[in-house]
């Protein structure tokens, strides 16, 4: 039996992240491919929403919805078919919804000019479809 004191990978690893023995941490990753055409002001806003996202003071299951639901938009901009409305309507709402507590101030403990931020990120995501 071998005693490792880091990860080991078994396996090739492409595109991955991890975060070892840190006591906070934040990642971003960018996916830099062909956006649908006419989406390309989403796809802006919604990479600046996901760098933005860990200054916002959310919860952590909040957090982690908007990160998923802003990475569903990316993806689904990203098709080379016309991006699904539906797709797009939930995800969208979902992130509006999340933001909306920051917007309004319920969050406590947001970074200065976070509230204004969001309502600007909702303004943004409002009307894109």
């Amino acid at each position: 039996m071998s005693n490792y004191d880091g990860p080991v990978f078994n396996a090739g690893v492409s595109g991955s992240q991890f975060a070892w023995n840190n006591g906070t941490v934040s990642q971003n990753q960018q996916n830099n491919g062909a956006v649908a055409p006419g989406f390309e002001a989403l796809a802006a806003l919604v990479t600046n929403l996901l760098r933005e996202l860990p200054r916002a003071g959310l919860a952590g299951q909040d957090r982690e919805d908007a990160e998923s639901a802003a990475r569903e938009v990316l993806a689904t901009i990203a098709r080379p078919d016309a991006p699904q409305g539906g797709v797009l309507r939930r995800a969208l709402a979902v992130l509006k919804g999340v933001l909306a507590p920051v917007a309004t101030g319920v969050v406590a403990g947001t970074a200065a000019g976070t509230q204004e931020w969001a309502q600007k990120a909702i303004e943004g995501l409002t009307g894109v479809l």
